[in-house]
């Protein structure tokens, strides 16, 4: 039961701006840009366009991953979007992913710039495009595939639902709450009980779909995200903790999940990535110690 008086929807809906909690200033019921920019160009053939939430670190894992496997041709550029002030909403990224989200990639290595928009979407792509992280025998790409559709579809009951009613909404509400904890939780075990017969999520290879999960269902294993792991017990999926904690050793994993980061520790944050050495040279404790005492 609640104090709060039923809500009774009125017949037609209109915008409250005011509605939306922590992320109701750049929330909106319209497409389209706000403001005129371009975006910018650098040297690689690979312009990504993105920052790092798990939708993005699904990206720029795979980049790293496809040059630590020796693929030149992967070389990128990763340009910060920031979404809290509205960079999504330009004409120049709405140019490039028509839906404001990130990442956005526009792959300039041919005689004709490429856009590719959805995380997922620019997985295939790239696994594609390399040849990498994407099993050729039909059984296994159909089990791959699948289980990066089953993280496309099933990510927004976590983020948009259990994490907004969780942590993000102006008030706290035991139905939403208890409807999307229970799907999540639900989504963890599926993911425990498949792991505890597979190395990986989708067999003996890693794979796009690890680069895709790990991001959202391992952040939450560790509880790293919604500070909601002593809420939802993740301990208790030991298959997955194990998962987590295998992919989390990987040089590559841990280099994609700095980049376009602007949170945490300032020796973790790669807030754009124009070629290998920023990892060493330029990650935000770095250029905070150059910048001159006030």
């Amino acid at each position: 039961m609640t104090d709060q008086a039923e809500y009774v929807p009125p017949k037609i809906w209109t915008w409250d701006k005011e509605s939306g909690g922590r992320f109701a200033n750049i929330n909106r019921p319209v497409a389209g840009p706000t403001h005129d920019k371009e975006l910018p160009i650098g040297q690689h053939p690979l312009q990504l366009y993105s920052l790092g939430t798990p939708n993005g670190v699904k990206v720029t894992v795979m980049l790293e991953e496809l040059l630590a496997a020796g693929h030149s041709g992967a070389e990128y550029d990763a340009w910060l979007i920031n979404i809290g002030e509205g960079d999504q909403f330009s004409s120049g990224f709405v140019g490039a992913n028509p839906n404001s989200k990130i990442p956005a990639l526009i792959d300039r290595s041919g005689p004709a710039p490429i856009r590719v928009f959805e995380s997922g979407a620019i997985l295939i792509h790239l696994a594609e495009k390399f040849g990498a992280f994407l099993p050729t025998d039909p059984a296994q790409r159909a089990e791959t595939l699948s289980w990066l559709m089953w993280q496309m579809g099933s990510a927004p009951f976590l983020g948009g639902g259990f994490g907004h009613f969780y942590a993000y909404a102006p008030f706290k509400q035991e139905y939403p709450i208890n409807r999307y904890a229970m799907e999540v939780k639900r989504q963890l075990d599926v993911l425990d009980r498949q792991l505890a017969t597979s190395e990986y999520i989708a067999g003996t290879d890693y794979t796009i779909a690890d680069m895709a999960i790990w991001p959202w269902y391992g952040a939450l294993a560790k509880g790293l995200v919604y500070d909601a792991g002593e809420f939802l017990q993740v301990q208790d999926y030991r298959n997955v903790q194990r998962w987590t904690d295998q992919l989390a050793t990987r040089p590559a994993v841990r280099r994609g999940r700095m980049v376009n980061r602007v949170m945490g520790d300032p020796a973790s944050q790669l807030r754009e990535r124009h070629d290998a050495s920023d990892f060493d040279l330029r990650t935000q404790d770095k250029l905070e110690a150059q910048q001159p005492a006030e």
